[in-house]
């Protein structure tokens, strides 16, 4: 979502750090540049404003101090006043050892249905017993909808009966999560196209009923302003608690994340990023800000591949990858690990420094297709031909390209690959444990993996050097399993 304003903010970053010493012009056109590219992004120009005079105010006080590059201070600033602006998520608002109810407001078309489902899910892991109900009688199959995703994701659904309303819909949820017990009643409230007074009145009848700890308002961050202004307005009418912002996977500018918490006073509590039910995250201001500036989120990429990744798989295969034993089958897990954790894409702009290289990116076609095509290949060949790749040849080539659906080309290309990594697997058995400790201690003297700590201000070209080093550090020769390495989007 935030991509574009990355990309400016890098640009401007990049300028600032060719800079010997920061004097106060500089600082201005620093500030007028990124006073440009947020509104370019889209965000409200009141916030805009206050942003640009807090982060000038620090940026040519006291604070710009001599034991760091002026332009890594202004960074620093920057990065600080963003996630003030964005504001903290705070806990859901529940009381223990009492029904808690959960009202889902939002217009039509937000995401709001999905969202509820995902909540549910997200508090039944924490250990909450949920029940959904679905109070939209207006948008066809929208109470079925829910059911479906509730069935689909085992989750505890009210039961639809056609001919009731809204408000009597609400009254026997409450009774059947009262009867049975149920932690958290969450209402998935009709959404409509437009805010007029016939859905506000109904809206204020449920939440008299029901009394919701928590009235989370679903905004489709793809709306852009349109989104602080609906936010303004349920507040208003309303009241609520907190935001859900869906389709931050989406291709908007992210203006509406950065001014809604600004505007409304409200925190955003979760994130939508994707479309099945665990993909909503809790807002995390700091890794949303380190995201924006080009940092990545090493955060967020440990805690998808501790969910996602199959631990003892992983650690089969990597004991048979540091004993030299590699075949395609474990190419093929290697894959469905990665696929595991979602689109591929975003997966790489939580790594430092990725977000510099998105084009490059782009330009390789890196997707979750990939993977599947290359998947499909590795399942189109026999149990011997995975474990001996070898005996591959022109005609068992073709016979798997048309079991596969793709070109011979494809088939040789995923070879090549194997190949690669074959020989990485095989280099590092002949260093053995002593030959690999070695380099890593080298590696330590570089200042503790600077090549990782620093990644984030590099150019493809730099990552490349850095991978170079690592060559000369190891056994040399064709010992060394880097050798040969070549950054594969320079």
């Amino acid at each position: 979502m935030f991509q574009g304003l990355a990309d400016r903010l890098s640009n401007v970053f990049d300028k600032l750090t060719k800079r010997g010493i920061l004097t106060e012009s500089a600082v201005d056109e620093t500030m007028r540049e990124i006073k440009i590219a947020l509104l370019e992004a889209d965000v409200a120009l009141p916030v805009v404003k206050t942003f640009i005079q807090n982060v000038k105010e620090k940026a040519i006080g006291e604070q710009i101090v001599k034991s760091i590059s002026p332009s890594q201070m202004v960074i620093k600033i920057v990065h600080d006043e963003l996630v003030k602006l964005l504001g903290e998520s705070v806990p859901l608002n529940f009381v223990p050892h009492k029904q808690n109810v959960v009202l889902m407001l939002g217009l039509q078309g937000s995401g709001k249905t999905t969202s509820s489902a995902k909540l549910a899910k997200r508090l039944q892991k924490e250990g909450k017993k949920v029940l959904l109900a679905s109070l939209d009688t207006y948008r066809p199959a929208a109470q079925e909808q829910l059911t479906e995703l509730a069935e689909k994701n085992g989750l505890s659904v009210l039961e639809i009966i056609k001919s009731q309303k809204p408000l009597e819909i609400t009254a026997r949820a409450l009774k059947e999560a009262k009867e049975s017990l149920y932690d958290v009643l969450i209402l998935d409230t009709a959404g409509r196209l437009h805010i007029d007074d016939e859905m506000m009145a109904e809206v204020q009848k449920i939440r008299d009923l029901s009394h919701p700890q928590e009235s989370l308002l679903v905004v489709d961050a793809l709306m852009g302003q349109d989104a602080v202004t609906v936010a303004e307005q349920f507040k208003e009418k309303i009241g609520i608690t907190g935001l859900v912002l869906t389709r931050i996977d989406g291709d908007s500018r992210g203006g509406a994340a950065l001014s809604m918490r600004s505007v409304t006073g409200m925190p955003i509590q979760f994130l939508g990023v994707g479309e099945k039910a665990d993909a909503l995250e809790v807002f995390d201001a700091n890794r949303i800000a380190e995201r924006i500036l080009g940092m990545g989120d090493v955060v967020g990429l440990v805690e998808t591949a501790m969910e996602k990744i199959n631990h003892e798989e992983a650690m089969s295969t990597a004991e048979r990858m540091m004993s030299g034993k590699f075949d395609l089958n474990d190419m093929l897990s290697q894959m469905r690990q990665i696929s595991n954790m979602g689109d591929i894409k975003g997966v790489m702009k939580m790594i430092p420094g990725m977000s510099k290289l998105q084009s490059k990116i782009d330009e390789a076609k890196m997707d979750n297709k990939v993977i599947l095509r290359q998947q499909a290949i590795i399942l189109s060949m026999t149990e011997k031909e995975r474990k001996n790749p070898d005996i591959l040849k022109a005609s068992r080539k073709i016979r798997i390209a048309n079991g596969a659906g793709v070109s011979v080309n494809d088939v040789n290309r995923l070879l090549k690959q194997y190949e690669q990594m074959a020989t990485v697997m095989k280099r590092l058995k002949k260093m053995g444990p002593l030959g690999m400790f070695g380099m890593m201690k080298k590696m330590g003297g570089l200042g503790a993996l600077k090549g990782m700590g620093n990644m984030a201000g590099m150019n493809p070209n730099e990552l490349q050097s850095q991978m170079e080093e690592l060559q000369k550090m190891g056994a040399g020769g064709s010992s060394n399993p880097f050798s040969g390495f070549k950054f594969p989007f320079k």
